[in-house]
């Protein structure tokens, strides 16, 4: 199995995600009120995981086809992916990209997407139209 040059981002992204950074100690004089959270905010549980080898076949195909460089099957396929759900990261505009996943059976593109994310590499998968997303781990 081919292993695609995204895995060091997106394992430092994950550890970045699981393992979170160490916060200084504050004292009852000096810490200031917690914010309360931003609606649309990325927090670490807004996205999930999978393992490469659990995505679709066609998931597998997506990603080979990005890796190449195309050529895609549908004219959207590389477009910047707005990120308007809020699910994923807080990146400026352009950062995300969407390409479609073939869906068998589906007479149309179908719900069925990676988004790719160009200065950490990151991949993430949703098969409901955006309504979720699990970033790629290419290490299980």
């Amino acid at each position: 199995m081919r292993i695609p040059p995204r895995i060091t981002a997106a394992l430092t992204l994950s550890a970045a995600l699981l393992l979170g950074g160490a916060a200084p100690m504050a004292t009852a004089a000096t810490a200031a009120p917690t914010p309360a959270p931003v609606a649309g905010a990325f927090t670490a549980a807004a996205v999930g995981d999978i393992c490469y080898s659990a995505l679709p076949s066609q998931a597998h195909d997506t990603l080979d086809l990005i890796e190449a460089g195309g050529p895609f099957p549908y004219p959207q396929d590389g477009t910047v992916f707005q990120n308007r759900e809020g699910l994923l990261p807080g990146q400026s505009s352009g950062y995300y990209h969407e390409y479609t996943v073939e869906t068998p059976g589906s007479p149309d593109r179908g719900a069925r997407r990676i988004v790719t994310g160009e200065e950490q590499q990151e991949d993430y998968y949703t098969a409901d139209h955006y309504a979720s997303f699990d970033l790629v781990d290419y290490a299980c």
